[in-house]
């Protein structure tokens, strides 16, 4: 199962250090995802981000940096939701209902589906499906590998997310909420859920 983790939407010290410790223990990719930030602030976060780590990376805003960085790729959403002219890499898109799974499934590598459970970061965010819509589009063939599980995503639902046919699982506020962490209790906690997700 992939394992997708999503920035905070504000920067924070040390931030470029935190994602490259995600990469190095179990994360796949990282979505950049800075609503209200500025092209340049996004590309001070970038350099300080290892070459190889960046070809991991992909950008929900400024699509032009993902050429300049040498990103993963670029994410499609309510803010920017078309591909640039010449652009040829990986494209993901976030889509909130089925209906959308099956509209664009097919022309991105995968497409977020959310939110999937009740935030972790957002209060109030409830989730959009029951399980029984869920299993339902699981045995329709609408969720499959292809299909990323976001909204308040935790480690102890990803079994759940498995017997669903979810390709992965993105997190967004259960794994920012680590940063502050000590090292080694961050080590730690990131191995634990690469452990859930990969097992």
């Amino acid at each position: 199962m992939l394992w997708i983790a999503i920035t905070s939407s504000t920067f924070f010290h040390g931030e470029a250090a935190f994602i490259q410790r995600l990469f190095a223990n179990g994360v796949d990719i990282v979505h950049l995802r800075k609503p209200g930030a500025t092209a340049e602030d996004c590309a001070k976060l970038l350099h300080g981000v290892s070459a190889d780590n960046r070809s991991r990376i992909v950008i929900h805003d400024f699509f032009e940096l993902a050429e300049t960085y040498g990103l993963h790729g670029i994410h499609l959403n309510a803010r920017r939701n078309t591909v640039p002219g010449g652009w040829h890499g990986h494209v993901s898109r976030s889509c909130h209902t089925l209906e959308e799974v099956k509209r664009y499934k097919d022309t991105c590598d995968y497409v977020f589906l959310s939110p999937v459970f009740d935030s972790v970061s957002k209060h109030g965010y409830a989730s959009a499906f029951t399980y029984e819509m869920l299993r339902q589009a699981s045995r329709e063939g609408i969720i499959d590998n292809k299909v990323i599980a976001l909204g308040g995503v935790t480690p102890d639902k990803i079994s759940y997310l498995r017997q669903l046919n979810f390709g992965g699982a993105a997190m967004l506020g259960c794994v920012n909420n680590l940063a502050a962490l000590p090292e080694n209790e961050l080590i730690e906690a990131l191995n634990k859920m690469n452990r859930y997700v990969k097992g």
